[in-house]
């Protein structure tokens, strides 16, 4: 109940009007780990009672999806509301094409009251990237291993400022698969890199069960530097999400992402078009860019909603651009650095659990039918 509190205005000792009590109502169905809340008049003692009942929070981690020959799946366990005290840690393997990867990640944002947390973050990567040179695409085996942390300093329950550090190393080898005979590039190529990341959030997204209405949105400043080549690289990331709901059946969900950073004229670029992420449907990282504008809807429209199941329809439109390394940002609105891909899906929601969301989309490219895919998770897209 301490932890409740954190998000609630009332108080033992004062009186609370009934608009207060309302509005403490909705701030603890927002928190992870409440199935249902509601706030009931006890005629005997003459006060307002909350009724909450919570629900679990240990979830499995299970997505896969992708294309003929680029295929993924990743599987593990993550708990948002450890002990019922809001803190959240996650363990998961991810398997690319055969390649390894996973994360081991531990959150506490209430560590001091409701002011200070902190996060812990160890995580190695692998998969197969496509690297463009101006001879063609040349195939590279990546690998990345991270360890890092934050600091985490709240104001209020709705904005957050999070400073963070991490040491990484990224490492190329040359595929023995390659679409070009004599493909141009380094045989091996290996960078640690240190990395200072700043984010502030503001989110006011409400929780009605599996309906969401509200904003989010985020700002990342990132500053990279590259311990062999002594050079500083810088990334800045916005994204914006809103809900709407509409009646008792209805979820408009929207999401812009917009992204730069400096402007190297390299193949090794930081953002990259995948299923996981951004564009459902085209599989694992299939193009990088030093910029990058997404624009992700969709609508929910519920068939079932009977505690503690539900069933949603969706259709979808995930649209994005990037600017290639060195290029000009008018290429963020060029025909064809474009990728449209449109389809539709289902949600299997179980209530009990938090997040308990199956999902399965399929999404096809508007431009080039023969694009297309399934993306097969936990939880909704975004």
């Amino acid at each position: 109940m301490d932890y409740i509190h954190l998000f609630t205005s009332f108080d033992d000792q004062e009186a609370s009007t009934i608009s207060e009590l309302e509005l403490d109502l909705q701030r603890i169905k927002n928190i992870p780990g409440i199935g249902r809340a509601d706030l009931m008049f006890d005629s005997i003692s003459q006060d307002y009672v909350f009724t909450i009942k919570e629900v679990t929070t240990l979830l499995p981690i299970v997505n896969f999806g992708g294309i003929t020959d680029n295929y993924w799946y990743k599987l593990g366990l993550s708990d948002y509301n450890l002990f019922g005290q809001g803190k959240n840690v996650s363990i998961h393997y991810q398997n690319n094409n055969g390649r390894h990867s996973g994360q081991l990640y531990y959150r506490d944002p209430y560590l001091i009251g409701n002011r200070w947390g902190y996060s812990l973050d160890l995580n190695t990567w692998s998969s197969e990237e496509p690297l463009f040179f101006e001879e063609g695409i040349v195939n590279y085996d990546f690998n990345y291993k991270n360890i890092g942390g934050s600091v985490i300093r709240n104001f209020g329950i709705h904005r957050m400022l999070e400073l963070g550090a991490n040491y990484f190393v990224e490492s190329y080898e040359k595929s023995e698969r390659q679409p070009l005979e004599m493909p141009p590039g380094p045989v091996s190529l290996i960078q640690p890199k240190l990395l200072i990341n700043t984010s502030y959030e503001s989110n006011f997204v409400d929780y009605h069960f599996f309906f969401l209405s509200g904003s989010h949105w985020k700002a990342t400043m990132q500053n990279v530097y590259n311990l062999d080549e002594k050079d500083l690289f810088h990334i800045l990331q916005l994204q914006y999400k809103n809900y709407i709901k509409f009646g008792k059946i209805g979820n408009l969900a929207m999401r812009l992402r917009f992204a730069l950073s400096t402007n190297n004229y390299s193949p090794f670029a930081p953002f990259v078009i995948d299923s996981y992420v951004n564009i459902r449907g085209v599989g694992n990282r299939i193009d990088r860019g030093t910029g990058q504008a997404i624009f992700n809807i969709e609508y929910r429209h519920t068939l079932l909603s009977r505690y503690p199941f539900g069933i949603q329809v969706v259709v979808f439109s995930d649209l994005g651009s990037w600017r290639n390394p060195g290029g000009e940002l008018s290429e963020l609105v060029d025909i064809e650095s474009v990728r449209h891909f449109v389809g539709g899906g289902f949600r299997f929601v179980y209530q009990q659990i938090f997040g308990a969301t199956f999902r399965i989309d399929y999404g096809v490219d508007i431009y080039d039918l023969s694009q297309r895919g399934f993306v097969i998770g936990l939880g909704q897209y975004f």
